[in-house]
């Protein structure tokens, strides 16, 4: 029997799960881990963190599933995009790794912009405008106010690749991830020179890229005995978390468009052309289906708004919760339930981390706006969900605008396993949502490309194709979809009314 791993190496956790070669889930595991907020808007994780959750989960998940190591034939690794791991000529860690959410930037994103040529310039060479949460501002940033350590930077990996140098000793990426670094050419699939060096940024702290079934190579003697695998087992290029999810959606074919609610949320669509937004609203990055692109629209504090009411608000109510044998958010969705779509006129704008899609804005702010004293709890909650579902819209908006084709929505993270969650999403984007039978998210959309990598499959097509299957279907709703529609407009007004007072609060919190 050929067991493929799927390794994703997100945010609040890492996560393994093993399918066999006809994708089903023999066994999952997930390791947590904190992250660092030294100061408002940072965000930072330790390497070492991701790697010990690693071994942690592929050994839980080789015991769970009674898998043999000789059966697995193939790694394949995702994880969040666009964090800085540097290294020094030991291969040690510098510093804390810089996370996708963290909003430091603001001033090197500026100075990109600048050396480029400017910001139409910038997305005509890596089809993306400079924005905080990508890769290379961070590299700026640490040359500009911790030169000591940058000194010492020998190579910059992303997060998954950090892991895969740990398995095979060796520097790769995929093209899906090095996407979002912001140094691809995007339309050529390969690393930009004339930015590289306008950047001033050496070529060499890069490492090589892959599509994404590539084999990059084995695990070492010393990487096999930490997992308990073998050394035959291959390890294939994977994808950033994006792409791997999509894979794992079935979002490999044009028409398709994958709704994630998880920490961050993501809109996501097929393209079988490096379409761009000519206005850089929307990232255009390389997708794991060897030779096609993506676009993406990202709102980053999607799924981590209700998770952040839920930790700072609602710490009383867990004892109630279990009681009830019930998850705390069960029963916060059971309050939102009960109150009327639109929350009686309460708005929330999720920029709990700043926003990116449409706004690309590192000082933008969360808000309830509306507020009254017959206001509950519930229409909190429900405003949250639906202002997560209004941010999502804005770049379903965007895709409609460019005469992207969106024939079916499939959700997938926390927004879909909430039966409300999904409904709202129906009701928001007026069309059908359907979820899928798997909701391994990312690992298993990894593992799908260790599957292609290994020979199990001829196509990244072909294997979801093979295993992946709806699994429910929540039809929109004429009613709320009509409320929904008249209070879009004022969503968004919200924002642009907002947006020089956001600029204020953000210049105070720096003196």
């Amino acid at each position: 029997m050929a067991v493929l791993l799927g390794i994703d190496v997100g945010t609040s956790g890492t996560k393994t799960v093993a399918i066999d070669q006809r994708g089903r889930v023999l066994a999952d595991a997930t390791s947590f881990y904190p992250s660092y907020h030294p100061r408002p808007l940072w965000s930072e994780q330790d390497p070492e963190d991701w790697w010990k959750a690693t071994i942690e989960t592929v050994r839980r998940v080789m015991a769970k599933g009674r898998i043999k190591k000789t059966d697995v034939r193939a790694i394949g690794l995702s994880g969040q995009m666009h964090g800085s791991v540097f290294l020094d000529a030991r291969d040690r860690v510098i510093r804390r790794a810089i996370l996708w959410n963290d909003q430091r930037t603001a001033a090197e994103c500026r100075e990109i912009e600048k050396r480029a040529g400017g910001r139409k310039k910038l997305i005509r060479r890596v089809a993306n405008p400079a924005m905080s949460g990508f890769t290379a501002p961070k590299i700026l940033w640490l040359r500009n106010h911790e030169p000591r350590h940058f000194a010492r930077v020998r190579k910059v990996l992303l997060p998954k690749d950090e892991i895969r140098r740990r398995l095979i000793h060796d520097y790769a990426t995929d093209l899906s991830d090095a996407s979002g670094t912001l140094l691809l050419d995007v339309a050529r699939r390969r690393w930009s020179k004339p930015l590289l060096s306008a950047l001033e940024i050496d070529a060499e702290l890069l490492p090589r890229c892959h599509e994404s079934v590539e084999v990059t190579g084995q695990l070492t003697t010393e990487a096999a005995q930490l997992l308990g695998l073998s050394t035959d087992c291959l390890v294939v290029a994977g994808a950033g978390d994006c792409a791997a999810g999509a894979v794992g959606n079935g979002i490999v074919r044009r028409g398709k468009l994958w709704a994630s609610i998880g920490t961050s949320g993501v809109m996501f669509v097929h393209s079988d052309k490096p379409a761009v937004d000519p206005l850089g609203r929307l990232h255009t990055f390389c997708h794991a289906v060897p030779g096609k692109w993506h676009m993406m629209g990202v709102s980053l504090s999607a799924g981590g708004s209700l998770q952040w009411f839920r930790n700072q608000l609602c710490k009383s109510d867990a004892a109630t919760a279990e009681a009830k044998r019930k998850d705390i958010y069960d029963l916060l969705a059971d309050e939102a339930k009960a109150v009327a779509p639109g929350s009686e006129g309460l708005f929330f704008l999720p920029y709990l981390a700043g926003e990116r899609t449409p706004h690309a804005d590192p000082d933008a702010r969360g808000a309830f706006i509306g507020l009254t004293l017959a206001h509950t709890r519930g229409h909190m909650v429900r405003a949250i969900m639906e202002g997560v579902a209004f941010a999502l819209r804005d770049s379903l908006e965007i895709f409609r605008e460019l005469g992207v084709p969106v024939r079916e929505i499939r959700a997938s993270g926390g927004g879909a396993r909430s039966p409300l969650w999904r409904q709202i999403q129906a009701d928001m984007f007026g069309q059908k949502v359907v979820t899928l039978r798997c909701e391994e998210g990312a690992a298993f959309g990894a593992a799908l490309l260790a599957a292609v990598g290994a020979g199990v499959f001829d196509s990244i097509e072909e294997a979801c194709d093979a295993t992946i299957r709806v699994a429910s279907t929540t039809r929109v709703r004429s009613r709320a979809r009509k409320r929904y529609d008249q209070s879009m407009p004022l969503y968004q007004q919200l924002y642009r009314s907002l947006k020089d007072d956001f600029k204020q609060i953000a210049a105070l919190e720096a003196k």
